[in-house]
């Protein structure tokens, strides 16, 4: 993990904060209780290139920078302590490694389980005093789960086919 962060390797992680932004507040399909976004894929290469806690505190600042220019709903800090896990899980998951099929499949797999089934519906149970049982939280987590995590660990894994990750840790790594 690095232990501080050069202007290269910070214009990096702003540029990658933008698109985790874009992603997530313009381009995301988000109702009170769902969200549908492909956050996920800048995350994945922020993970790649500065590991599990600067891709935490990254994903953290696209948090805050998102709620201030478009929020849509009220600022509820547990929401911003998922970002800073599901960023630190992709970071766990691809820091300085190859994508593969299993660390794919595994990383979608602890983040839906962690934070899309276990934190959020606490959160929303929280924020909109919904009973945790409730079918209006459960209904469209389940059916989104069911439908997003073959997408996403199929997206991930060609992901890492597609992106010169090597190269870009290789030249990282020159840089320092």
């Amino acid at each position: 993990m690095k232990k501080h962060l050069d202007a290269r390797s910070i214009t990096t992680m702003a540029l990658l904060i933008a698109m985790m932004v874009t992603l997530s507040r313009i381009l995301g399909i988000e109702t009170q209780f769902v969200k549908v976004s492909f956050t996920f894929i800048p995350e994945i290469i922020m993970g790649m290139l500065f590991g599990p806690f600067w891709t935490g505190i990254g994903s953290v600042i696209a948090d805050f920078i998102g709620m201030s220019l478009f929020a849509k709903a009220p600022f509820f800090i547990g929401f911003t302590i998922n970002a800073f896990l599901e960023g630190a899980i992709y970071g766990y998951f691809f820091y300085k490694k190859e994508i593969t099929w299993k660390n794919s499949i595994q990383s979608v797999l602890v983040t839906t389980v962690v934070i899309n089934l276990i934190l959020t519906p606490l959160w929303l149970a929280m924020m909109y005093h919904v009973p945790l049982n409730s079918w209006v939280i459960w209904a469209p987590r389940l059916i989104k789960t069911v439908i997003w995590i073959p997408i996403q660990a199929i997206i991930t894994y060609f992901l890492g086919g597609a992106l010169p990750y090597k190269q870009w840790i290789a030249r990282f790594n020159r840089a320092h």
